[in-house]
């Protein structure tokens, strides 16, 4: 399974929110792709990160880092070419990453099936 496919499937498992894919290959060099999802509590932002962290190990991916968990307002997992974002819902709403890196074309939601 491709990476960027698992990770969205991890945080689906563990009843992550609005999972966002962002291709941003084309517009910066620090990675391919964001993942971006909301959690409804902090604890559920630490689950996340947990579950994310403990399946990629099992297929032997590493993080290169993962900030913020312990706040559990916005952490971030970064693998290299894909670097997970998972918000507490009011931070995202914040932030609204996912807008500050769309062209428009480049956005895919996990789980929704395209027209």
């Amino acid at each position: 399974m491709e990476k960027v496919e698992l990770i969205c499937k991890l945080l689906d498992d563990k009843k992550a929110k609005d999972i966002v894919i962002v291709d941003i290959g084309k517009l910066t060099v620090i990675a391919y792709n964001f993942v971006i999802c909301s959690a409804r509590s902090n604890t559920q932002v630490k689950a996340l990160v947990d579950a994310v962290d403990e399946g990629m190990s099992k297929e032997g991916c590493e993080p290169l880092r993962i900030e913020g968990k312990q706040e559990g307002r916005w952490a971030v997992i970064d693998y290299g070419d894909v670097i997970v974002h998972i918000f507490y819902e009011e931070t995202r709403r914040l932030y609204s990453l996912e807008n500050l890196w769309s062209d428009g074309a480049n956005i895919k939601h996990y789980g929704v099936e395209e027209a």
